[in-house]
Order: C-alpha cells, then sequence, then structure tokens
C-alpha cells in the first residue's frame, strides 16, 4: 500500500465523523444557511428588488422570492455578461458554468468564490465516506479517470467560463494530479470519440483503479478497451475497484457495465449540477442519496401537482414526507434565489434525508393526463428485462397520437443489447408492468383510451448516431427518458430496425 493509500485512512475518518454529525443537524443547518443567505443577499441588485430587508423567516422568503427557472433569470445573468458587479451575489462570479438547456439553449450559471467549495467538497466526501465505510483505500494509490468536459475555458463579460467538469477540473488538490488520467491535452479535444479514442491510447498499460463520469459515456470509454484488446475490461485493468458515477439513473446501465468490466466492482452515485452539488451515496446498504443540507444551499420541495401552480405550496426540509414527488427548489450562495432545477426528488428515508432523483420536471409524458415520469418507465424496464433475461442498451418514449382510426399509444423506442425471444410477450409485460407503475396510465388502458404500449427496436449504435447528429456526443449530454411531444420520436425512426 502506497502513501497515499495510508494517509487516506484517518482523513476519510475524520471528514466521515463529521458527515455523521451533521446528520443530525440538518433542520437548524439549513435555517441558519437561510438566514445567512437573506443577510447576504441585502446589497445585491436581486436583494433589492425583492425587498430582502423585510425578510425575517422562511414564509416572508417565500413571498418576496417567487419560483424562477432560467429564463426568469436570464436578465440577471445577462447583466453579469455585460460585466455589472453585486448582481445575484456580492462581487462577480468566480466562473459562469456553461450548460445547454433543453429549452433555454445554452445556460450560465454563476459559481462564486462562495459556491465553488460545494463542488469541490461533494465528490471528495462521497470518495472519503466510501474509504471510511469500507476501509477500502488501496485505490487511492493508482490511476483515476474522470470523462469529463474540457478543462478549457473561454471569458464571457471577462469571467471564466466553461463546462462544469472542466471547471472542477482546475481545483482538483495538488497531491492527486499525479493519479488523474487523461493528460491535460487530450481532456481539452473537444470532438468526443477522438477524445475517447486519445483516452484509451492513454490509459492502456496503466494502473487504474477509479473511474468516473456518466454511466453512457463510461460504457462508450470500456467499449472501445474491449474493440482494442478482445478481452474484458478487467484484463486491461486488474486493479479497478471503484466507478464513480452521475447524471442519470445507475440501475439501467448497471449490469451491462459490470458484465463489460468483467467483474463486479463497487459504485458511488453522485448528484451533481452546475447549480450544485446535491447529494452522494454515503452507505454501501442504504437506498437513496444523502441530501448536502450544510453546503450553502437552503432547499425547498414543491410537491410536483402543484409545481403548474401560480402559487404552489413550497417545504421546507422538516415539512417534507416520504414517497412525495417534490420539485426541487435551491437557493445558494452563487447567488440562484427560488431557482427550480428541474429535478423530481423523493426522500426514501428523512433519519437521515436522503432522497432518490425520480426524473426531470420537464421529462414526462401526459398527452393523455397519465403525467408518466422518468422513474416510472425505468422501473417496468428494469423489471420487465430482469424477469426475461434481456440487455437494454438505451431506451425513450414518447406519445403516438392517432389521428385517424384506432387508439392512440405510448411507443418505447428502444435499442437492445440482447433483445427478448418474444417481443410480443416482453411488450405485454411491459404493459402491465406500467399499469402498476402509474395508475392514471391502468385507468386508461383499461378504459380502452389508450392502446397498450407499442416498442419500436432501434439498430446498433442507434442513440450514438442520434446523439451524434444533434452535436451532442459525450461530455454531460444525456438522452430524455421521455417526452410530451414526437420531436426526438420523428428523428429516430430512421433508425428502427427493418
Amino acid at each position: 500500500m502506497n502513501i497515499k493509500s495510508i494517509l487516506a485512512k484517518p482523513f476519510a475518518s475524520v471528514v466521515n465523523r463529521q458527515i455523521k454529525k451533521e446528520q443530525g443537524t440538518a433542520i437548524s443547518d439549513q435555517q441558519h444557511i437561510l438566514n445567512q443567505l437573506v443577510k447576504s443577499g441585502k446589497s445585491t441588485q436581486f436583494g433589492k428588488d425583492h425587498h430582502f430587508d423585510a425578510i425575517h423567516d422562511h414564509a416572508s422568503f417565500q413571498k418576496a422570492v417567487p419560483i424562477r427557472d432560467y429564463e426568469d433569470f436570464k436578465p440577471y445573468i445577462d447583466l453579469i455578461k455585460k460585466g455589472a458587479q453585486n448582481v445575484l451575489w456580492k462581487g462577480r462570479p468566480l466562473y459562469l458554468a456553461k450548460t445547454s438547456g433543453t429549452t433555454s439553449g445554452v445556460k450560465y450559471i454563476p459559481i462564486t468564490k462562495d459556491s465553488i467549495g460545494n463542488h469541490i467538497s461533494g465528490a471528495r466526501n462521497a470518495i472519503l465516506s466510501y474509504m471510511s465505510n469500507t476501509g477500502n483505500t488501496q485505490f487511492a494509490g493508482g490511476k483515476m479517470i474522470f470523462l469529463s468536459g474540457s478543462p478549457e475555458l473561454e471569458r464571457v463579460g471577462g469571467i471564466p467560463t466553461g463546462r462544469l467538469s472542466g471547471i472542477v477540473n482546475h481545483h482538483i488538490p495538488q497531491y492527486l494530479r499525479g493519479n488523474q488520467l487523461p493528460s491535460f491535452e487530450t481532456n481539452c479535444i473537444e470532438e468526443w470519440e477522438e477524445k475517447l479514442d486519445k483516452i484509451v491510447e492513454e490509459t492502456l498499460g496503466k494502473d487504474l483503479t477509479l473511474v468516473g463520469g456518466i454511466p453512457p459515456w463510461m460504457q462508450m470509454y470500456f467499449d472501445r478497451i474491449v474493440e482494442k484488446t478482445g478481452k474484458p475490461v478487467i484484463h486491461s485493468f486488474p486493479n479497478l475497484q471503484v466507478l464513480v458515477q452521475g447524471g442519470v439513473n445507475f440501475e439501467p446501465y448497471k449490469a451491462k457495465l459490470l458484465e463489460t468490466i468483467g467483474k463486479n466492482i463497487d459504485t458511488i452515485e453522485l448528484f451533481p449540477a452546475s447549480e450544485g452539488f446535491f447529494a452522494f451515496q454515503d452507505e454501501r446498504n442504504e437506498q437513496g442519496l444523502l441530501l448536502n443540507t450544510n453546503s450553502g444551499i437552503f432547499y425547498e420541495f414543491v410537491p410536483i401537482a402543484e409545481m403548474h401552480l401560480p402559487h404552489p405550496k413550497r417545504l421546507s426540509l422538516g415539512e417534507v414526507v416520504l414517497g412525495e414527488q417534490y420539485a426541487l427548489i435551491i437557493n445558494s450562495n452563487a447567488g440562484l434565489w427560488g431557482y427550480s432545477i428541474g429535478d423530481i426528488v423523493k426522500f426514501v428515508s428523512t433519519q437521515p434525508y436522503r432522497i432518490i432523483v425520480a426524473g426531470r420536471v420537464k421529462h414526462f409524458i401526459s398527452a393523455f393526463g397519465e403525467h408518466v415520469i422518468g422513474e416510472e418507465v425505468e422501473q417496468a424496464l428494469l423489471k420487465v428485462s430482469n424477469e426475461m433475461q434481456v440487455r437494454v442498451v438505451e431506451f425513450t418514449v414518447a406519445p403516438y397520437i392517432q389521428q385517424g382510426q384506432g387508439k392512440s399509444y405510448h411507443e418505447w423506442f428502444i435499442e437492445f443489447e440482447k433483445a427478448p425471444s418474444d417481443m410480443s410477450l416482453f411488450s405485454q409485460k411491459l404493459n402491465e408492468h406500467m399499469c402498476v407503475q402509474n395508475v392514471y396510465y391502468m385507468d386508461l388502458i383499461q378504459g380502452k383510451i389508450l392502446a397498450p404500449l407499442q416498442i419500436s427496436t432501434l439498430q446498433k449504435n442507434a442513440f450514438i448516431d442520434f446523439m451524434r447528429s444533434k452535436g451532442k456526443l459525450g461530455g454531460q449530454n444525456k438522452v430524455p427518458r421521455l417526452s410530451n411531444d414526437r420531436n426526438i420520436a420523428e428523428d429516430l425512426i430512421q433508425y428502427i430496425s427493418h
């Protein structure tokens, strides 16, 4: 065991004890954060516009600060991009995280001197919790690769600007720099497939112990290793021990990733976004991710059924209940106020506060009043795939609204790694499981308003080709699980197997 692995043990133990301690003070920490945020925000343009000097509790805060998405924030962001100071937070942002929104085009999310620590410590704490709970620190001495965006930053209004993963790359501790792969030059390659080939070239023959990234892009990296060597990944990296992943639900990808590796290895799940690092897996055998309750973010939770109302109920952490689906609203020391990040979360524990991400607020199907969300389609497909020993690469679902005779239905576009031997039975079982997952869908099926779902099987690499055609291959880009229109569906028709 090398020196980094040895030193990691006591450090991990200290950090893990602090994390455990904060689990017991989550409610008071949240109240303190709200008070501090309002105090700091009083002198900003946003604070003056929203009368922060009259805010004295959560109720008055809600009256002063409405829920917003990026479009509503854009006038303030535009001021920051023009060089204005003290707009959303004191001074000017340290960085602008550039991200592509589904409805807003390119978004610029401020990261301040006060908020950068949230992004850095979140992933660190997840790994240290794993070390402390498992006793495994051996991987700290090996090479680590994080499949991320380019660390090259441009300047917008004089502020360094780039992908979040590229920004965070600049803050990797010096003692880990020698462990990091790929090289800075390779990480700066913008074209994903060229970059992937170069990463493979640089990593083969190295003692790789940890790989991090979004699951579909980790799968692409592993597939390239297998193509080049003709053997499972573990033959190239016998000491590979940990996968660090986030951005999408891991379960649909897990079986294929581990099969490609060639052995079961541990995984650590994260819930990061450009707007903040919200939660991480703190225990091996507990469901859900521990909410980051003492890191400069005050959370609010809107019951998803009320999200469309002009004045929805906004709950603080102490008011949430298990099993309810909430839109996640954040207020942070990055200067985001009443900001809807677009994710739906559900609490699976309140002692401590652990969540799962159930889907996206804008990624749903409700063409017929069913309001199907991502968690429901993922759970249904996973159960049927396990029952029938089927392997799915990727999928998305869209409504098909019948214009002539016949009934409308949900159309599932699925790329199979291992297709079902009986597609009709697979489709039937999937429809049955969807009825279990969503009572409104069941009512529409039983009432014969909707026909049972139909599956369109896509050719190999269909989703890779689709994402490439949209200029969204690699990095942090993800295929939406659900659409309430046919835009993605129409693009995928050309990839249907015949």
